[in-house]
C-alpha cells in the first residue's frame, strides 16, 4: 500500500505555490530601504522575487483545483517551504553581496528559523537593505511561514487547519484557524509598533529601533550591530529588550486573554508562571554560583530560553563565560519558552508534561491499587498518549542534537562550546561561542542548517518529508 504517491505531489504543489508567491513578495520589500539609502542592488532582489513569483504561480495553475488536503501533505508543505524561504534569501545575498552559496544559505536558514547565527564577522559592513532583508526575515519567521501565508492568501477552511498544524502549532485563540491566525497577527503587529515607539524614546535611530524590534520581538535575535545590542551600552534599551524578548517568547493565546482583561487567566498559565521560575532560579544561580553580574545574568538567561539569542557583551567575554554559567544557558536553549510563541526548543509544556507523567507513575505505584489518580495540567486532563509523545519529541530532540555536537567535535572544537552551539541551532537561539563563521568547514555547516530546520519545524513533519519522498520514488 502506498501512502505517499505522484498525485500528493500535485496537492503540495497547489499550496506550496501559494508560499512560494508570498515569499516572492516579502523578499521584494528591502527594495524600499535601498531606495531610501540610495543602494543600487535592485536586481539583487528583483530577480530571485520573480523567480519565486513565478514559479509559485505555474506551480497553482497547473495544480488541481479539487486538492483533498490531509495533514501529511501540510507538514511536506512546510519543510519544504522553509527550505524555499532560504533558498530564494540566499540567492539575493549571492547577487548583492557576491558570496558562496553554502555562507548565503546559512545565513538565510537562520534568519528565517529565528535562530540568529550568523556567518559574519561585521554586519554593520552590510548594506542596510541586506540588514532589514534579515530582519524582515526573522520576524515572518517567528509566526511562521505558512501561518503567514494562511492570514493572508488561504481561504479559510480544512486547508487552512492543515496547514497550521503543519507548522507544530495547536492553539486556537477563536473558533476557527483563520480567525486565530489574523487575531495572532494583530497582536504581532501591535506588539511590533509598541517596541519601535519605546526603542525611539530612548533615542534609538528609527533604522535601529524597526530591526531592533522586529529581530528581538520574533525571538530572532539576529542583530544589525557587531555587538548586537551590547552596542548601545544602555541600561532603557536592555529592559525594553528584555521585555520584548519576554513578550515573543509568552504564548499568543496569553496575549489575548490579557488583552481582553482576563488576567486571572494570565496569571493562571502554567507556562507563564514556570517561565517567570525558570528565569528565577536560573538567574540566581548564574549570579551567586557562577559568579556573573545580575543584568548580565537575567538578560543572556532570558534570551536564551526565550530563544532570541540576543546578547549585551563581546564574543570574547561570552567564549571566556564560566562553564557553570554556560551550561545553565544550554539548559535554557533546550527546554524554550512557551508553545504556541515564537520561542524555539522543546517548549516548557513539554517538559511539564513528562515531569508530571513521571509524578503520575510514582503516585501509582504507591496509592492503593485501583486508585484513581487524576491527569490534569492547569484543569486540563491530560492524556497518556499525549505524555507518551512529549516524552519521545524530548527523547528524539536530544538524539538529533548529540549527532550535531558530535559532528562539532569530531573536527576539533572544544566539547562545551559545541555543545552550546548545537544547542543554540537546534533550539533556534542564536547565542553562539564564536564556532559559526564564514570559515566554518561545509560539513558542520550543513549539520548546523539542518539543525535549525529540524528545530524550527520540529523534527516530525522533516521525518514524514523524508519518508513521503522515499514512497514516491520506491526507496522501502
Amino acid at each position: 500500500m502506498r501512502y505517499f504517491g505522484k498525485k500528493d505531489l500535485f496537492t503540495v504543489g497547489k499550496y506550496l505555490g501559494t508560499i512560494m508567491q508570498g515569499v516572492g513578495f516579502v523578499v521584494a520589500l528591502p527594495m524600499i530601504v535601498a531606495l531610501i539609502y540610495g543602494e543600487g542592488n535592485f536586481t539583487g532582489f528583483l530577480i530571485p522575487s520573480f523567480i519565486s513569483l513565478s514559479l509559485g504561480t505555474l506551480l497553482k495553475r497547473y495544480s488541481p483545483e479539487a486538492c483533498n488536503i490531509r495533514l501529511k501533505h501540510g507538514m511536506v508543505v512546510a519543510c519544504l517551504a522553509w527550505l524555499w524561504a532560504a533558498l530564494i534569501g540566499s540567492l539575493i545575498m549571492i547577487l548583492v553581496l557576491e558570496i558562496d552559496f553554502l555562507n548565503a544559505f546559512f545565513e538565510n536558514m537562520s534568519a528565517w528559523t529565528g535562530s540568529g547565527l550568523t556567518i559574519f564577522s561585521d554586519v554593520e559592513s552590510l548594506p542596510a537593505s541586506i540588514l532589514f532583508l534579515r530582519s524582515l526575515e526573522q520576524w515572518i519567521g517567528g509566526l511562521g511561514v505558512v501561518i503567514v501565508v494562511i492570514g493572508i492568501l488561504i481561504r479559510p477552511g480544512t486547508a487552512a487547519s492543515r496547514l497550521y498544524k503543519s507548522e507544530a502549532r495547536e492553539e486556537r485563540i477563536k473558533p476557527s484557524i483563520a480567525n486565530t491566525v489574523k487575531t495572532i497577527w494583530w497582536i504581532y503587529l501591535t506588539y511590533t509598533f509598541l517596541g519601535i515607539v519605546l526603542y525611539g524614546l530612548t533615542g534609538m535611530p528609527l533604522f535601529d529601533a524597526v530591526n531592533n524590534t522586529l529581530t528581538n520581538l520574533s525571538t530572532g535575535g539576529m542583530s544589525i550591530k557587531n555587538q548586537n545590542i551590547g552596542y548601545y551600552q544602555n541600561p532603557a534599551v536592555y529592559m525594553i529588550t528584555i521585555l520584548l524578548m519576554l513578550i515573543g517568547g509568552t504564548s499568543f493565546l496569553v496575549h489575548y486573554q490579557a488583552i481582553k482583561g482576563r488576567f486571572m487567566d494570565v496569571l493562571h498559565d502554567i507556562q507563564l508562571q514556570t517561565t517567570f521560575v525558570f528565569i528565577g532560579l536560573f538567574t540566581i544561580l548564574a549570579v551567586y554560583v557562577g559568579g556573573i553580574a545580575p543584568l548580565e545574568s537575567i538578560y543572556h538567561v532570558v534570551s536564551a530560553l526565550s530563544c532570541t539569542g540576543s546578547n549585551i557583551d563581546s564574543a570574547a567575554r561570552m567564549i571566556a563565560w564560566p562553564a557553570y554559567f554556560k551550561v545553565i544557558l544550554i539548559t535554557c536553549m533546550i527546554i524554550g519558552m512557551a508553545a504556541g510563541s515564537t520561542t524555539g526548543a522543546v517548549k516548557i509544556i513539554r517538559v511539564i508534561t513528562v515531569l508530571r507523567g513521571v509524578y503520575w507513575d510514582i503516585m501509582r505505584i504507591i496509592t492503593p491499587e485501583g486508585s484513581v489518580i487524576p491527569k490534569k495540567i492547569s484543569g486540563r486532563s491530560v492524556s497518556d498518549t499525549e505524555i507518551k509523545e512529549a516524552g519521545s519529541y524530548i527523547s528524539l530532540y536530544l538524539v538529533l542534537l548529540i549527532f550535531t555536537w558530535s559532528v562539532l567535535i569530531i573536527y576539533g572544537y572544544d566539547p562545551l562550546n559545541s555543545l552550546f552551539e548545537a544547542a543554540s541551532a537546534q533550539g533556534n537561539v542564536g547565542l553562539s561561542m564564536g564556532i559559526t563563521s564564514f570559515t566554518l568547514p561545509p560539513v558542520p555547516k550543513m549539520a548546523l542548517i539542518i539543525s535549525m530546520w529540524l528545530g524550527r519545524l520540529e523534527i516530525i513533519p522533516v521525518l514524514v518529508l523524508i519518508r513521503s519522498f522515499l514512497e514516491i520514488f520506491k526507496f522501502q
